[in-house]
């Protein structure tokens, strides 16, 4: 029996101007869960892409060998057919086609060429039953959480008989119970059904709950790979990642707070959706300049719609309330009056939302705030180059140049390119909405000095984070909302994760 069910033998993989993989080895065990982990632009998705067949045979150098037989992947058909599943961070569902229709889209139950839906509802019921989904089969998938849509994308791959599950950044997106309800299910398929599993993550915690063995990549080269049968620690696993000892998750900071620099008053917002239905509740919050004020909440707390009300009615119907900058009441009917107000709202959503992946760096860059390298109606090419050179390497964005497109960057570095696109707007208050969601250890460590370093400069800094221990290690202040309001406010340096938990549950079970 073989020992090992993948072998990839020095893989190189080049880009223009970029050697994505250098001499890669990795090696998967049957029968494991093997995690692949490494900073933003350490090769981890491009290796699984060379896997699956997105980066087809013939495009890299090296040998793939699964199951102890070579392979030459043309196309993802291939690597499918081949036992071999890939579920990507942003998932390949169709929203207004059903359960069922999503399960076998591409891999029909047919006869004659025509859908046996007996089979398909079937078929689909007893994989949903498998993944421990509840749902009916016709649900469409526009009705489902996330968390429900990447049980959906297992079941989808266990429909086509995989025999190695390829997950990236599974749980990203998740809130805590969707994350540990994937997770068991993936530790259940392992054991009970043998699925073999590669599972890239930036949560090191759930990385060490889960994994059999641990890979490091490092600037696209094999670091080493670890045994975590008897669990290894996450300062250990980020060594490996970052070459080097991260002794502090948070750089050190004296804050110089100032006056008061934006206040909310009384602020409502109703559903767009339901108008009757109340999303903000009456909220009432302080920024005070130089400071870095957090928003704490469990998913569903309203601390996005908050956020995205604010600046320029981007979410919301009969919103009423008050906006003061600098002590004079501002009127923020759109996104242009919010940016021309001096407000800047970084979204959690960075791929949909925050960049436009078939523009460059340097475009995406100064998008907002266009005019100030434009002259008469003409934009300025050549200030575009230089401001996103400065940017580039202000930050630190790794890339071939600032002509690199957006969409090819890495997520850690196309989070940079956001938060450069709004500091070259230069906003008074920067809202920063999951700023680090879906970035390795060592990219939040340069965003955080990047958010402190405007602090320094006076901004005011509302920061959204579902990470406790990163809203308690960055903030100076905050505020805990649960279900619409404002439900507890503290000095971070007197907080502690059980205090903002208690107080959400207390708000709970108070009403």
């Amino acid at each position: 029996m073989l020992e090992y069910i993948l072998e990839m033998i020095n893989i190189t993989k080049e880009f223009p101007g970029v050697t994505a993989l250098s001499n890669v080895n990795f090696k998967v065990k049957k029968g494991e869960i093997h995690a692949l982990v490494g900073e933003n632009g350490a090769g981890k998705s491009t290796l699984m892409s060379v896997l699956s067949g997105i980066y087809p045979y013939g495009s890299y150098t090296g040998s793939i060998l699964f199951k102890g037989k070579e392979c030459r992947f043309r196309h993802i058909r291939d690597s499918e057919e081949a036992g071999i599943a890939i579920i990507h961070q942003e998932l390949a569902l169709s929203p207004y086609m059903s359960i069922a229709e999503n399960i076998f889209l591409g891999n029909e139950r047919a006869k004659n060429g025509v859908i046996d839906w007996d089979e398909t509802n079937r078929e689909a019921i007893r994989l949903m039953k498998q993944v421990g989904l509840k749902d009916k089969h016709t649900t469409r998938i526009k009705d489902l959480g996330v968390g429900k849509q990447q049980l959906v994308e297992i079941a989808k791959a266990l429909a086509k008989n995989c025999e190695l599950l390829i997950l990236d950044e599974p749980t990203a997106a998740l809130n805590d119970d969707d994350s540990n309800h994937l997770l068991d299910l993936l530790k259940r398929l392992n054991q009970e059904h043998g699925l073999t599993c590669i599972m890239i993550s930036h949560k090191l915690h759930e990385v060490i709950s889960i994994a059999h063995s641990i890979t490091v990549l490092r600037d696209g080269k094999t670091i080493e790979t670890l045994d975590n049968t008897e669990p290894v620690s996450e300062n250990r696993i980020i060594r490996g990642m970052v070459g080097r000892e991260l002794t502090d998750r948070f750089p050190k900071h004296e804050p110089k707070i100032g006056g008061i620099g934006f206040e909310i008053k009384n602020w409502t917002v109703h559903d767009p959706l339901d108008e009757e239905r109340v999303v903000i509740h009456n909220v009432n919050m302080y920024f005070r300049k130089g400071e870095i004020v957090g928003l704490a909440g469990l998913m569903g707390a309203g601390r996005t719609e908050l956020a995205m009300s604010i600046f320029g009615r981007a979410y919301g119907k009969r919103i009423s309330g008050t906006l003061i900058k600098d002590g004079k009441e501002i009127t923020l009917n759109n996104i242009g009056q919010a940016i021309a107000n001096g407000i800047a709202y970084v979204t959690e959503d960075r791929k949909g939302a925050g960049l436009v992946h078939i523009m460059d760096i340097k475009k995406n860059i100064t998008l907002a705030n266009l005019k100030a390298i434009t002259r008469g109606s003409v934009i300025n090419e050549d200030e575009e180059i230089v401001v996103g050179k400065t940017y580039r390497e202000r930050f630190s964005i790794k890339s071939s140049g600032v002509f690199q497109k957006a969409g090819n960057l890495s997520g850690g570095n196309q989070q940079k390119v956001v938060l450069s696109k709004w500091i070259f707007a230069s906003p008074d208050v920067l809202i920063l909405d999951e700023p680090t969601r879906g970035i390795d250890v060592g990219a939040k460590y340069e965003i955080y000095k990047i958010i402190l370093e405007l602090a320094d400069a006076g901004k005011c800094i509302i920061m959204i984070s579902s990470e406790l221990p990163e809203i308690l290690g960055l903030t100076d202040r905050l505020y805990i909302m649960n279900e619409g309001r404002v439900v507890g406010e503290m000095e971070t340096s007197q907080a502690t994760q059980v205090d903002i938990m208690s107080t959400i549950i207390k708000s709970s079970g108070g009403r």
